[in-house]
């Protein structure tokens, strides 16, 4: 499951708050749907954290972004040890803070054995970037045109060895990716529940899972074909 946790601003606007506190607020519901994942089984978890479009918001928001991540991993670290869950970032980690390089490293070394769960942070990352790098990769490595396979794309990815998601969701009701896993979305099943990331709890999960297991996921085949 990969999920666009979007509406952090608007729910600070709307209540007269700085956006600094939607995000703030965002890192619970953040923490609250990871929790529900992990005793749901759902074994890989993706959260687009931060895009390389947001480099162009105001830098002292940015900066807040960076810090209440370094906060918040470093409080959660126990946590994801606890519960076997590796932890991944998707995206260029060259390009952050060093602090921020930092915890994200010594989480990433530290969780690196968990086997129940794998919670991927989508940060400095663009969809276009990863698939371009893919590219670059293979060429770099001399791969002939007839060995630019689609598994052979895929193993260049920042995804490289886990599964495309089933369920993308976007909270706060906009209906676009932005970018977001362009390459492994090609057969996800997509929810745009207008609640607000903040707002959005396990309880608003378990009713998109349930409207989910209620699709009939075809992979270009007829229903028909799948009766069969």
């Amino acid at each position: 499951m990969a999920v666009i946790m979007d509406g952090n601003g608007r729910w600070a606007t709307m209540r007269g708050l700085p956006r600094s506190e939607g995000h703030r607020a965002g890192t619970e519901s953040a923490r609250a749907i990871l929790t529900r994942c992990r005793e749901l089984g759902i074994g890989h978890l993706t959260l687009y954290t931060f895009s390389k479009e947001n480099w162009g918001r105001p830098a002292e928001e940015v900066k807040f972004l960076f810090d209440l991540l370094v906060r918040f991993l470093t409080r959660e670290l126990d946590t994801l040890l606890t519960q076997s869950i590796r932890f991944k970032v998707l995206g260029e980690i060259d390009e952050l803070p060093l602090a921020t390089r930092k915890v994200l490293g010594h989480v990433i070394a530290k969780t690196a054995q968990c086997t129940a769960m794998t919670l991927n942070l989508a940060l400095n990352y663009s969809g276009r970037e990863e698939i371009l790098r893919a590219c670059r990769r293979l060429a770099a490595k001399g791969t002939p045109p007839d060995g630019i396979t689609e598994e052979a794309l895929a193993a260049e990815l920042y995804t490289a060895g886990q599964p495309d998601p089933d369920l993308i969701i976007r909270t706060s009701g906009e209906m676009r990716l932005s970018g977001y896993l362009l390459w492994q979305s090609a057969y996800s099943e997509f929810a745009f529940p207008d609640t607000l990331w903040p707002d959005f709890s396990p309880a608003h999960l378990d009713a998109v899972l349930s409207d989910y297991q209620n699709r009939t996921r075809r992979f270009g085949l007829t229903g028909e074909q799948l009766q069969t």
